[in-house]
Protein backbone atom coordinates (compact mmCIF):
# COMPACT_ATOMS: atom_id res chain seq x y z
CA UNK A 1 0.00 0.00 0.00
CA UNK A 2 1.34 3.41 -0.98
CA UNK A 3 -0.85 6.10 0.51
CA UNK A 4 -3.73 6.16 2.99
CA UNK A 5 -6.35 3.43 3.38
CA UNK A 6 -8.57 1.84 5.99
CA UNK A 7 -7.22 -1.46 7.27
CA UNK A 8 -9.69 -3.89 8.83
CA UNK A 9 -8.62 -5.39 12.15
CA UNK A 10 -11.74 -7.42 12.82
CA UNK A 11 -14.09 -5.39 15.00
CA UNK A 12 -12.53 -2.08 13.97
CA UNK A 13 -10.75 -0.46 11.04
CA UNK A 14 -7.84 1.94 11.29
CA UNK A 15 -7.14 4.66 8.77
CA UNK A 16 -3.43 4.28 7.99
CA UNK A 17 -0.78 6.07 6.01
CA UNK A 18 1.66 3.43 4.74
CA UNK A 19 4.22 4.52 2.21
CA UNK A 20 7.75 4.08 0.96
CA UNK A 21 10.74 1.93 1.60
CA UNK A 22 9.52 -1.20 -0.18
CA UNK A 23 13.04 -2.20 -1.10
CA UNK A 24 14.76 -0.54 1.86
CA UNK A 25 16.67 -2.60 4.39
CA UNK A 26 16.13 0.16 6.93
CA UNK A 27 13.64 -0.54 9.73
CA UNK A 28 10.09 0.73 9.22
CA UNK A 29 9.03 3.78 11.24
CA UNK A 30 5.72 3.59 13.12
CA UNK A 31 4.45 7.06 14.07
CA UNK A 32 1.83 7.31 16.85
CA UNK A 33 0.00 10.62 17.20
CA UNK A 34 -1.04 12.54 20.30
CA UNK A 35 -4.43 13.53 21.74
CA UNK A 36 -6.83 14.60 20.25
CA UNK A 37 -5.15 14.52 16.85
CA UNK A 38 -4.59 12.20 13.90
CA UNK A 39 -1.74 10.92 11.75
CA UNK A 40 -1.45 14.18 9.80
CA UNK A 41 0.33 15.81 12.74
CA UNK A 42 3.38 13.91 11.39
CA UNK A 43 3.17 15.42 7.88
CA UNK A 44 6.64 16.96 8.03
CA UNK A 45 8.10 13.60 9.07
CA UNK A 46 6.11 11.69 6.44
CA UNK A 47 7.48 13.97 3.75
CA UNK A 48 11.10 13.53 4.85
CA UNK A 49 11.25 9.84 5.74
CA UNK A 50 8.90 8.14 3.26
CA UNK A 51 11.56 8.29 0.51
CA UNK A 52 14.06 6.35 2.64
CA UNK A 53 11.98 4.22 5.02
CA UNK A 54 8.65 2.49 5.08
CA UNK A 55 6.61 4.90 7.20
CA UNK A 56 3.39 3.74 8.87
CA UNK A 57 1.21 6.36 10.56
CA UNK A 58 -2.25 5.28 11.74
CA UNK A 59 -5.17 7.21 13.13
CA UNK A 60 -5.63 5.54 16.51
CA UNK A 61 -8.97 4.04 17.49
CA UNK A 62 -11.41 6.91 18.03
CA UNK A 63 -9.43 9.47 16.03
CA UNK A 64 -9.21 10.70 12.47
CA UNK A 65 -11.00 8.35 10.10
CA UNK A 66 -10.63 5.24 12.27
CA UNK A 67 -13.43 3.42 14.05
CA UNK A 68 -14.78 5.06 17.19
CA UNK A 69 -15.63 2.92 20.21
CA UNK A 70 -17.49 4.13 23.30
CA UNK A 71 -16.61 3.81 26.95
CA UNK A 72 -12.93 3.43 27.79
CA UNK A 73 -10.13 2.80 25.31
CA UNK A 74 -7.02 1.86 27.25
CA UNK A 75 -3.46 2.50 26.16
CA UNK A 76 -3.06 -1.31 26.11
CA UNK A 77 -5.97 -1.57 23.67
CA UNK A 78 -4.32 0.97 21.39
CA UNK A 79 -1.03 -0.95 21.61
CA UNK A 80 -2.86 -4.16 20.76
CA UNK A 81 -4.40 -2.37 17.78
CA UNK A 82 -0.93 -1.39 16.57
CA UNK A 83 0.31 -4.96 16.87
CA UNK A 84 -2.70 -6.19 14.91
CA UNK A 85 -2.04 -3.48 12.31
CA UNK A 86 1.58 -4.59 11.83
CA UNK A 87 0.37 -8.15 11.36
CA UNK A 88 -2.29 -7.04 8.86
CA UNK A 89 0.32 -5.06 6.92
CA UNK A 90 2.68 -8.06 7.03
CA UNK A 91 5.48 -6.06 8.63
CA UNK A 92 8.19 -8.61 9.40
CA UNK A 93 10.97 -6.27 10.57
CA UNK A 94 11.09 -4.74 14.01
CA UNK A 95 10.09 -1.08 13.87
CA UNK A 96 11.31 2.29 15.04
CA UNK A 97 8.41 3.21 17.31
CA UNK A 98 7.83 6.96 17.62
CA UNK A 99 5.09 8.42 19.82
CA UNK A 100 4.16 11.92 20.93
CA UNK A 101 2.31 12.62 24.19
CA UNK A 102 -0.56 10.07 24.28
CA UNK A 103 1.30 8.30 21.49
CA UNK A 104 4.18 7.93 23.94
CA UNK A 105 1.86 6.29 26.48
CA UNK A 106 0.81 3.85 23.77
CA UNK A 107 4.47 3.29 22.85
CA UNK A 108 5.27 2.32 26.44
CA UNK A 109 2.43 -0.23 26.42
CA UNK A 110 3.63 -1.56 23.09
CA UNK A 111 7.16 -1.92 24.48
CA UNK A 112 5.78 -3.64 27.56
CA UNK A 113 3.86 -6.28 25.59
CA UNK A 114 5.51 -6.47 22.17
CA UNK A 115 9.18 -5.70 22.84
CA UNK A 116 10.53 -8.01 20.09
CA UNK A 117 8.77 -5.84 17.52
CA UNK A 118 10.67 -2.71 18.63
CA UNK A 119 14.04 -1.94 17.03
CA UNK A 120 14.34 1.54 18.54
CA UNK A 121 12.20 4.05 20.41
CA UNK A 122 11.57 7.77 19.84
CA UNK A 123 9.61 9.54 22.57
CA UNK A 124 8.40 13.07 21.87
CA UNK A 125 6.93 15.38 24.51
CA UNK A 126 5.55 12.61 26.73
CA UNK A 127 6.02 11.08 30.18
CA UNK A 128 6.48 7.63 31.66
CA UNK A 129 4.68 8.35 34.94
CA UNK A 130 1.00 7.60 35.48
CA UNK A 131 -1.50 10.38 36.10
CA UNK A 132 -1.72 11.90 39.54
CA UNK A 133 -5.21 11.65 41.09
CA UNK A 134 -5.76 15.31 40.21
CA UNK A 135 -4.69 14.82 36.59
CA UNK A 136 -6.90 11.74 36.25
CA UNK A 137 -9.88 13.66 37.68
CA UNK A 138 -9.28 16.47 35.20
CA UNK A 139 -9.30 13.99 32.32
CA UNK A 140 -12.66 12.63 33.45
CA UNK A 141 -14.01 16.19 33.65
CA UNK A 142 -12.76 16.90 30.13
CA UNK A 143 -14.38 13.67 28.90
CA UNK A 144 -17.69 14.86 30.33
CA UNK A 145 -17.28 18.23 28.60
CA UNK A 146 -16.58 16.53 25.26
CA UNK A 147 -19.66 14.34 25.53
CA UNK A 148 -21.96 17.14 26.62
CA UNK A 149 -20.64 20.06 24.55
CA UNK A 150 -18.64 18.50 21.72
CA UNK A 151 -15.04 18.79 20.57
CA UNK A 152 -14.89 22.59 20.24
CA UNK A 153 -14.49 23.56 23.94
CA UNK A 154 -11.88 20.83 24.41
CA UNK A 155 -9.94 22.11 21.40
CA UNK A 156 -10.17 25.72 22.57
CA UNK A 157 -8.93 24.79 26.03
CA UNK A 158 -6.04 22.68 24.75
CA UNK A 159 -4.58 24.82 21.98
CA UNK A 160 -2.68 27.33 24.18
CA UNK A 161 -1.12 24.44 26.09
CA UNK A 162 -0.04 22.51 23.01
CA UNK A 163 2.25 25.06 21.37
CA UNK A 164 4.69 27.72 22.43
CA UNK A 165 3.34 31.30 22.72
CA UNK A 166 5.44 32.32 19.72
CA UNK A 167 3.92 29.50 17.68
CA UNK A 168 0.43 30.55 18.70
CA UNK A 169 0.97 34.02 17.23
CA UNK A 170 3.59 33.39 14.56
CA UNK A 171 2.82 29.99 13.04
CA UNK A 172 -0.76 30.18 11.77
CA UNK A 173 -0.34 27.02 9.67
CA UNK A 174 0.35 25.03 12.86
CA UNK A 175 -2.61 26.60 14.64
CA UNK A 176 -4.87 25.88 11.66
CA UNK A 177 -3.74 22.25 11.41
CA UNK A 178 -4.21 21.61 15.13
CA UNK A 179 -7.64 23.21 15.16
CA UNK A 180 -8.69 21.16 12.15
CA UNK A 181 -7.61 17.88 13.76
CA UNK A 182 -9.03 18.59 17.20
CA UNK A 183 -12.38 19.98 16.07
CA UNK A 184 -12.90 17.01 13.72
CA UNK A 185 -12.37 14.44 16.48
CA UNK A 186 -15.45 12.49 17.54
CA UNK A 187 -16.32 13.44 21.15
CA UNK A 188 -16.86 9.76 21.96
CA UNK A 189 -13.32 9.01 20.84
CA UNK A 190 -12.02 11.90 22.92
CA UNK A 191 -13.85 10.72 26.03
CA UNK A 192 -12.81 7.08 25.65
CA UNK A 193 -9.14 7.99 25.23
CA UNK A 194 -9.22 10.45 28.14
CA UNK A 195 -10.57 7.73 30.42
CA UNK A 196 -7.92 5.36 29.12
CA UNK A 197 -5.12 7.84 29.77
CA UNK A 198 -6.42 8.46 33.28
CA UNK A 199 -6.22 4.73 34.05
CA UNK A 200 -2.83 4.01 32.49
CA UNK A 201 -0.09 2.26 34.42
CA UNK A 202 3.17 3.85 35.54
CA UNK A 203 5.72 2.96 32.86
CA UNK A 204 8.74 4.35 34.73
CA UNK A 205 9.86 0.83 35.81
CA UNK A 206 10.18 -0.07 32.11
CA UNK A 207 12.96 2.43 31.52
CA UNK A 208 15.83 0.64 33.24
CA UNK A 209 14.94 -2.69 31.65
CA UNK A 210 14.68 -1.32 28.11
CA UNK A 211 17.16 -2.83 25.69
CA UNK A 212 16.55 -0.62 22.66
CA UNK A 213 18.26 2.61 21.60
CA UNK A 214 16.05 5.53 22.53
CA UNK A 215 15.74 9.15 21.44
CA UNK A 216 13.91 11.55 23.78
CA UNK A 217 12.75 14.82 22.21
CA UNK A 218 11.12 17.79 23.97
CA UNK A 219 10.20 21.30 22.90
CA UNK A 220 12.05 23.85 25.00
CA UNK A 221 8.77 25.62 25.85
CA UNK A 222 6.66 22.50 26.49
CA UNK A 223 4.07 23.45 29.11
CA UNK A 224 2.70 19.90 29.52
CA UNK A 225 5.82 17.73 29.78
CA UNK A 226 8.67 19.95 30.90
CA UNK A 227 12.27 19.81 29.74
CA UNK A 228 13.38 18.82 33.25
CA UNK A 229 10.84 16.00 33.49
CA UNK A 230 11.77 14.56 30.11
CA UNK A 231 15.48 14.90 30.80
CA UNK A 232 14.95 12.88 33.96
CA UNK A 233 13.01 10.27 32.00
CA UNK A 234 15.80 10.03 29.42
CA UNK A 235 18.33 9.48 32.21
CA UNK A 236 16.33 6.43 33.31
CA UNK A 237 17.10 4.55 30.08
CA UNK A 238 20.34 2.58 29.71
CA UNK A 239 20.80 3.90 26.17
CA UNK A 240 19.04 7.19 25.45
CA UNK A 241 19.87 10.44 23.71
CA UNK A 242 18.11 13.61 24.85
CA UNK A 243 17.41 16.50 22.48
CA UNK A 244 15.79 19.82 23.36
CA UNK A 245 14.07 21.44 20.37
CA UNK A 246 14.25 25.25 20.23
CA UNK A 247 11.27 27.43 19.34
CA UNK A 248 8.75 24.70 20.15
CA UNK A 249 6.26 23.64 22.78
CA UNK A 250 4.45 20.31 23.21
CA UNK A 251 4.01 19.85 19.45
CA UNK A 252 7.70 19.97 18.58
CA UNK A 253 7.41 17.87 15.37
CA UNK A 254 4.94 20.41 13.97
CA UNK A 255 6.41 23.60 15.43
CA UNK A 256 10.05 23.01 14.50
CA UNK A 257 10.09 20.06 12.09
CA UNK A 258 13.54 20.92 10.76
CA UNK A 259 15.15 20.42 14.16
CA UNK A 260 13.07 17.34 14.97
CA UNK A 261 13.84 15.73 11.63
CA UNK A 262 17.54 16.47 12.09
CA UNK A 263 17.52 14.77 15.51
CA UNK A 264 15.58 11.81 14.13
CA UNK A 265 17.86 11.53 11.11
CA UNK A 266 21.00 11.45 13.22
CA UNK A 267 19.44 8.83 15.51
CA UNK A 268 18.20 6.67 12.64
CA UNK A 269 21.63 6.76 11.04
CA UNK A 270 23.16 5.09 14.10
CA UNK A 271 20.75 2.21 14.71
Amino acid sequence: MNGTARVSLGEIALNVYDHGGETSSRPPILLVHGFPLDHTMWQAQLDVYSPTHRVIAPDLRGFGNSTVTDGVVSMRQMADDLNALLEALEVKQSVVLCGLSMGGYVAFEFLRHYAPRVRALILCDTRSAADTPEAAANRHKTAAVALSHGALPVAEGMLPKLIAPASLTGKPHVVEALNRMMRATDPRGMAAALRGMAARADSTPLLASSRVPTLVIVGEHDAITSVAEMQQMAAGFPDARFVKIPDAGHMAPMENPTAVNAAMGEFLGKI
